[in-house]
Order: structure tokens, then sequence, then C-alpha cells
């Protein structure tokens, strides 16, 4: 079974059936696939509905990653020391704990930041 962790952009981008990523889709879809949302994105893309920066409201988002029984995936106190372990090559935090996840469980980080895929093998960049 593969395990994939989901960047916030990528978890808003399945939402909108972006053609960005529409080639990763049947590999994200498949039956040998698990799909995780961390509590980071959800933070994440419940500060940018406050600001009013994502279009879309948050219990049409809870429901489809239901609907695709992505799993969440909570901070852990092992995921904050792998955080604190991380070069500072990227400045996005969210970012940094999505990507200590991946290295701690391991999973599978899909992402469209370059800047993570500098940071391990485990980062698939779209």
């Amino acid at each position: 079974m593969t395990q994939f962790l989901l960047d916030t952009n990528i978890v808003i981008w399945l939402s909108e059936d972006n053609p960005r990523i529409s080639k990763i889709k049947p590999l994200l879809f498949s039956e040998e696939t698990q799909l995780f949302i961390s509590a980071v994105s959800w933070w994440e893309i419940a500060i940018k509905l406050r600001s009013g920066k994502l279009p879309i409201e948050y219990s049409i988002l809870r429901s489809l990653a239901k609907n695709y029984n992505y799993i969440d995936l909570p901070i852990t106190a092992d995921y904050t020391k792998t955080y604190l372990e991380l070069p500072q090559l990227h400045k996005d935090p969210f970012d940094h704990m999505l990507l200590a996840q991946a290295i701690t469980c391991p999973m599978r980080l899909v992402t469209s930041d370059a800047i993570l895929g500098e940071y391990s093998s485990l980062v698939m960049v779209v």
C-alpha cells in the first residue's frame, strides 16, 4: 500500500479538478493507495477561508475528503521533533510540518513546491 500525504494546494486542486494534477489522479486514486490530509493543511485552509483567499466552503472540502476516504493525519510530538531537525531551505512553516510528517511516517508528500523536493526523495513534485 502506497501512502500519500497531500500538500494543501493539492487538496484544493483536487476539489477544483485542476488540470495540473490530471496526470497523477490515476495514481492517487488507485486501490493500492491511501491518501492523507494533515491537520496542518486543514488549519491552513481555515486561515485562507477566513481571510477570503479561498473561494470554497469548508464543508464542501470536508465532504470531498470523506467521499474520497482521505485519512486525517494529526500533529504529534514525533513530527515536531523531525520538524526541528529540518534545514531551513524553505520559509513556510506549514510546508515544513508536512515534510516532517512525510519523513517520520514515512510516506510520499505530493506538492507543487519544487523547493520541498530538495529535502527528500519522498517528495513528489507535480
